[in-house]
């Protein structure tokens, strides 16, 4: 199985387009509700459960690992690679990186997403290191979340607060910008409302999800390791918020869960 985890049901996001670019690979997805949000957490707290999660993943089967929280591949991804090396670990920055850098003509690169990430400046130490001419403006957006998790994706409010979050990066006539959260590509058609057209989103989920594949394709011994078939597994360590209105968005359709709290 893909194993996917994120602080709670951000990362669906990233489940949908996995499955939209690797059909048949059955997933296991375990979602922190009983802990979220990761994204105002300190590092220690976000690198401990991250090893946990990856450990009872490992040992529900997964062969795979996909870090889908920012926040976790911020604080924990690299610590998580040297301690779990018999597993491939992706993490969300670097696709979504790479993508950023093919997109931007003007240099001009915004990033949104939690006050963690943000925080972590793992997005601009990534580009710089690679273009150290490039402007990188992030920016947090903390009620993002809670917006989309109460379903409120189409709303005046929405727009209004997208509109006031994202006012500097607009400012700064950015190109290209980085949805550095899970939750935030539900919210894709209110902020291309509010940037314009001309702006380029990155989805780090999409981008996940190529790297994969060509990882995939280029490791056939992992392929065939990894268990087929469309009966995937989702948990949460509580029952999450909202849930029924948050699969509808990503899959059309109510997904069945399991709670289940292993720490």
């Amino acid at each position: 199985m893909i194993g996917i985890f994120d602080s709670g049901v951000g990362g669906l996001t990233v489940v949908k387009e996995i499955q939209k670019r690797l059909p048949g690979y059955q997933i296991i997805y375990f979602g922190d509700t009983a802990r979220l949000p990761y994204g105002t957490k300190g590092a220690g707290f976000v690198q401990k459960y991250s090893s946990k999660i990856v450990n009872w993943l490992l040992d529900n089967g997964a062969k795979i690992i996909i870090i889908a929280c920012h926040t976790s591949s911020a604080w924990a991804s690299e610590n998580l690679k040297r301690h779990f090396k018999n597993a491939p670990i992706f993490e969300m920055i670097a696709p979504a990186i790479k993508e950023a850098l093919k997109r931007t003509k003007n240099k001009k690169i915004g990033i949104i997403g939690t006050p963690g990430t943000v925080k972590s400046q793992a997005y601009e130490r990534g580009l710089l290191s690679i273009d150290s001419g490039l402007e990188v403006y992030p920016v947090a957006c903390p009620l993002f979340v809670p917006l989309v998790e109460e379903g409120w994706i189409s709303k005046k409010i929405t727009k209004e607060i997208a509109e006031e979050y994202l006012k500097p990066l607009k400012k700064k006539k950015i190109d290209t910008l980085v949805l550095a959260c899970t939750h935030y590509p539900l919210l894709k058609k209110t902020i291309r409302r509010v940037l314009g057209p001309e702006v380029k989103i990155i989805n780090p989920a999409e981008s996940l999800a190529e790297e994969l594949s060509i990882y995939l394709a280029a490791h056939p011994e992992t392929a065939l390791q990894i268990k087929k078939g469309n009966d995937h597994r989702f948990f949460f360590s509580d029952a999450p918020y909202n849930l029924k209105k948050i699969s509808q968005i990503c899959f059309n359709q109510e997904i069945v869960v399991r709670i289940e709290d292993p720490f």
